[in-house]
């Protein structure tokens, strides 16, 4: 049976629509980045990595013109180029600039709050902890504005009870952004009984919509036989939001990057599945999923809304109107 299989009995499928869902502010900014800078220039618009990480986006991106390349030294001479999201280390910028290369920042403000944060700490003669995942392209970007060794990258538990510092008295920490607040809650309370001076951000640095997406799906998990979490394999956001699920009562939550994902074999003795998508995963895709849902099943959707988002960033200077 494929996805568009009609079916003539079909069951009752109740599905629980988690809100918030989907685009935050920073990926929402990101995206107008790019299209504005499209619509303002003849010549092709170079983006270093995924703007955001969704597959969907990137390529409707490229059909209106926008050229992704994997480093700086991919974009011709006299080209412009915009950073992704995730943020860049201070070489890249010193790199785009030492090429007289155009360039508008899409960094998410918030990851741009953690790169300040980590700078400034570095300065006052703090050696900083960063809470993250190896490999992370937010977490590269954090790392590279400070000289290599004033930050140390912790991941879990483990690596907060075994992490040593030069100073134990002059030590701070910072966090990735789209962190599993119960797990980075766990890790940051390991290092404060480590090391009692540790000093903490101003204010949390896992952002609003990562901590409302997870909230989200903890209040509809212990209802749901199973969960699908909209987003891509490489969205760190994304796969938390399924630990979280599973974490909170679910245990079948799985990740899909889109409706042709679902296995349909799991969802035979599934009377209630919860519905969510990462803050990169457009809301088209949500609506994709619920009607490719509707074509098998009986599906009355109820919202679940935990609170209200009004966030907005607002777009560089070089394209304000």
């Amino acid at each position: 049976m494929t996805d568009d299989a009609p079916s003539t009995d079909r069951r009752p499928l109740r599905v629980l629509l988690a809100s918030p869902r989907g685009y935050c502010a920073g990926v929402e900014r990101a995206i107008q980045i790019v299209e504005a800078a499209l619509e303002t220039s003849d010549d092709p618009v170079y983006v270093r990595h995924e703007i955001v990480h969704n597959r969907h986006v990137v390529e409707e991106l490229e059909a209106k013109g926008a050229v992704f390349v994997d480093e700086i030294a991919d974009v011709p001479d006299g080209a412009r180029v915009i950073f992704s999201a995730h943020g860049v280390a201070r070489a890249v910028v010193d790199e785009t600039e030492g090429r007289h290369l155009q360039y508008l920042d899409a960094t998410c403000p918030l990851v741009n709050k953690v790169h300040a944060e980590a700078a400034s700490r570095v300065r006052q003669g703090y050696h900083v902890i960063l809470i993250g995942h190896a490999g992370h392209p937010e977490v590269e970007g954090t790392l590279g504005q400070v000289p290599k060794g004033a930050i140390t990258l912790v991941q879990s538990v483990a690596d907060a009870e075994a992490v040593t510092v030069p100073d134990p008295g002059r030590v701070a920490y910072t966090t990735q952004t789209t962190l599993s607040v119960d797990d980075t809650t766990a890790i940051i309370a390991t290092l404060q009984s480590r090391f009692p001076a540790l000093a903490a951000p101003a204010k949390a640095d896992i952002c609003y919509a990562t901590t409302n997406r997870q909230d989200a799906v903890k209040a509809i998990a212990s209802r749901c036989d199973a969960i699908m979490v909209i987003g891509a394999p490489n969205s760190s956001n994304s796969r938390r939001l399924v630990e979280v699920a599973a974490a909170a009562g679910c245990k079948r939550a799985v990740l899909i990057e889109r409706a042709s994902d679902i296995a349909w074999d799991s969802l035979d003795r599934v009377s209630t599945v919860g519905i969510t998508a990462g803050a990169s995963a457009p809301e088209v895709l949500v609506q994709e999923v619920i009607e490719a849902l509707g074509r098998r099943f009986a599906v009355t959707v109820e919202n679940v809304v935990v609170r209200e988002e009004n966030v907005v960033f607002s777009l560089p200077r070089a394209l304000a109107v």
